[in-house]
């Protein structure tokens, strides 16, 4: 994969439904690449804790039970992509989830470097088992790695089960998911720096085969 300090940005998309792995898969390609990982829930919960007026708007919107709009969160990605920890790129975990979303990301980064976007791509019942059996910290919330045996590797809290993630519920979590994304797929699928990544393999394979559509897809943004 691009290395280096005179390489041009890296900017990266992660799509991919829940239990795809998308989240740990973007963890281990930040770290490689010396990049922000930024997901959308943490910097969610960021700017309503530092009480910035789009924070605040968003709680108002969480706590109402309503999804937080595409204004708001277009305001609250383009205010974290604007810190200087991303001027050389990221790693972006669940953003855009729209179309026009995707379009206020364009427009972002248009100027910064090449935009790639990798869709981690596994079958319904294969989702529906992994979501199932999940996992989440106690403490911090976050969702547990697949290879994590004991504890939280983050904050060394329990790991739990989720109470959302019983199979009919993770069914029509994963219908809704795709009925809404599918548009997002669409839109991206004819770039040149589009992949689809087989997610149905170890998390080690998947890792190498996102490090190999990396560099296919950078090599395609330099022609």
């Amino acid at each position: 994969m691009t290395h280096g300090a005179d390489r041009q940005a890296l900017n990266v998309v992660m799509l991919g439904p829940p239990g795809a792995g998308k989240g740990t898969q973007a963890e281990r390609l930040a770290k490689t690449q010396g990049l922000p990982k930024i997901s959308t829930g943490d910097i969610l919960r960021e700017a309503v804790q530092a009480g910035t007026d789009l924070g605040l708007v968003a709680r108002t919107t969480m706590e109402a039970g309503i999804l937080v709009g595409d204004d708001v969160m277009i305001g609250i990605v383009r205010e974290r992509l604007d810190r200087e920890d991303a001027r050389r790129g990221f790693v972006l975990d669940g953003f855009p989830r729209t179309v026009v979303q995707a379009a206020a990301l364009d427009a972002m980064v248009d100027g910064r470097g090449p935009l790639v976007v990798l869709d981690i791509v596994v079958p319904e019942d294969v989702l529906v088992r992994r979501l199932a059996t999940r996992r989440i910290c106690s403490r911090c919330g976050v969702n547990a790695a697949v290879e994590w045996t004991g504890d939280c590797q983050k904050c060394g809290g329990s790991l739990i089960a989720r109470i959302d993630d019983g199979v009919e519920i993770v069914r029509e979590r994963l219908k809704i998911f795709l009925r809404q994304t599918k548009p997002l797929v669409d839109y991206y699928s004819t770039r040149s720096t589009f992949r689809s990544i087989d997610g149905n393999q170890p998390p080690d394979v998947v890792t190498a085969r996102i490090g190999s559509a990396m560099d296919e897809a950078c090599r395609s943004a330099r022609l």
